[in-house]
């Protein structure tokens, strides 16, 4: 399909397929089609510029996942507005100051946030708040607005600013164009074969850049059509699955844990489903196969990124070729590890990953030393992350540069400790963290999540991990919480857990 925007895609398809289905909304059983997503994103429009909204103005949304939350996302960015999506679960400080810094014109909520966005509306220039039925099938009586022609859009247009959860300081808002997101929808399409008569289930949340590219902008450039519930629930998902006959389903290793753990060994086979798809946090290998093991998909693990409009690795759809415990090879963009001064690496030696492509954003909002900081005269964007190559091209993670651990000057990977963490019987979720030490700079400490009906404790835990990483490596404490602080995509937050495991000692 060729198209250079987000209008074009949508126009496309509700020309020739106007009564084919884009989004199954199963709270309410309504169906979205692709002519009336078009009639309602020009609605919109016109309804934004009856409000004084200009072409490039900013559109806030405070809502959780449904029929119109979606309608809103991609009208708003069709109509040549930039979408900004707010995280439901932002920290008061933080929501206050992305209200400030983006510069909404109009935020969309729900009855059910009013009072939290009131809190933290800015004292100057707040967005006017309108609120809106999430599940409504029309959002107002948008036929009485005056008729008006929407303005013609450029594919370097700006139509997306996603901010990151910023749990190290400020969040940084990422500007990405209507060309970045045509460009990550086209890649992740043809990566992963997606078609008209393709159906993806997902859970994620529209404020995420997983849930909005890999399920959204792909659905709306191949013509096919996406199951969207409020939330994921463990009970309903392969209910969801046979009700709607989905080929492919996304999700990330928080899902496939809790799914693994509900099944409990038993094999169950859901043959609609041709793959799934995993993704905003590193996949354990054990877990992995277990899933295919258990319910007979293939899982493609893949790799994406904020600032590259999401996906940047995937695997290749043959398991045969695929690499557990990779992200896979470049997708969409190209890819390279250099040192920390910026010498260009050979194959398996580790450095952090730049990335280069069409889907990489324009800038940081308002943040032009940022922006000079995370890309350099070449285009070639700063990940953050640690990794390396392989002989065959794939690449593998080993961390975060702001969450290495580094224990008497020795840098070491939390994923390492995690993976031996997740292989006790007992854990279903791990999550290792470098805490300050007097004596050896960093120590490492764990938090743990057990299974359901499972006991164990701390001294058998660290006796395991003792057998499997030696002395220097083992957590000097491993804590058993009820839950792992997570960003909206299942992304396990470390950083969070360093003061809590501080207060153990």
């Amino acid at each position: 399909m060729n198209a250079a925007t987000l209008r074009g895609a949508l126009a496309l398809h509700a020309a020739a397929r106007p009564d084919a289905p884009f989004l199954f909304a199963p709270e309410t059983g309504r169906v979205l089609t692709y002519a009336e997503l078009e009639r309602q994103a020009l609605l919109l429009g016109r309804f934004l510029r009856a409000m004084g909204l200009r072409k490039g103005d900013k559109v806030g949304l405070f809502l959780h996942n449904a029929y119109q939350t979606a309608a809103l996302f991609l009208g708003s960015m069709i109509g040549g507005y930039v979408c900004v999506p707010f995280n439901l679960l932002a920290q008061p400080s933080q929501l206050a100051y992305v209200l400030a810094h983006s510069d909404c014109k109009i935020l969309f909520t729900a009855r059910d946030y009013e009072a939290r966005v009131a809190e933290a509306l800015p004292g100057d220039n707040a967005p006017e708040v309108i609120l809106v039925d999430p599940d409504a099938p029309e959002l107002f009586l948008l036929e009485r607005l005056p008729a008006s022609s929407p303005p013609p859009l450029d594919a370097r247009d700006p139509a997306l600013l996603m901010y990151t959860s910023g749990t190290t300081g400020t969040p940084k808002g990422a500007l990405l164009t209507q060309a970045n997101l045509v460009a990550s929808a086209r890649s992740i399409a043809q990566w992963h074969g997606l078609e008209a008569e393709d159906r993806v289930l997902s859970a994620l949340p529209l404020y995420h850049i997983n849930g909005q590219c890999i399920v959204t902008l792909s659905t709306l450039y191949s013509g096919g059509a996406m199951v969207l519930p409020h939330r994921f629930s463990v009970h309903e998902w392969w209910a969801l699955v046979d009700r709607y006959q989905v080929s492919w389903i996304n999700m990330v290793p928080t899902i496939i844990a809790y799914l693994l753990n509900a099944a409990a060994g038993h094999r169950k086979r859901f043959p609609s489903v041709r793959f799934g798809r995993s993704a905003s946090a590193p996949l354990p290998p054990e877990q992995h196969r277990a899933f295919e093991l258990t319910f007979g998909i293939p899982v493609i693990e893949a790799m994406g990124m904020t600032e590259s409009a999401s996906t940047v690795f995937a695997n290749p759809q043959d398991p045969a070729r695929r690499k557990y415990g990779s992200p896979g090879v470049p997708c969409g963009v190209e890819a390279k590890v250099v040192d920390f001064s910026g010498r260009k690496l050979s194959d398996c030696e580790a450095g952090e990953i730049l990335l280069r492509g069409p889907s990489v954003m324009l800038e940081y909002y308002k943040a032009p030393q940022l922006t000079a900081q995370a890309i350099d005269r070449d285009g070639w964007l700063r990940s953050g992350d640690l990794g390396y190559r392989d002989a065959d091209g794939f690449y593998f993670i080993t961390g975060r540069l702001k969450e290495l651990i580094i224990k008497g000057g020795e840098n070491m990977a939390p994923r390492e400790i995690d993976e031996v963490l997740l292989r006790h019987p007992a854990v279903l979720e791990a999550a290792a963290v470098g805490v300050p030490d007097q004596n050896y700079g960093q120590e490492i400490f764990a938090c743990v999540v057990l299974k359901p009906g499972s006991r164990c404790d701390e001294a058998e835990l660290r006796a395991f991990c003792l057998n499997e990483l030696g002395n220097f490596k083992t957590p000097k404490r491993i804590r058993i919480i009820d839950e792992l602080p997570k960003g909206p995509s299942g992304k396990v937050q470390r950083l969070k857990l360093v003061d809590l495991m501080q207060d153990c000692g």
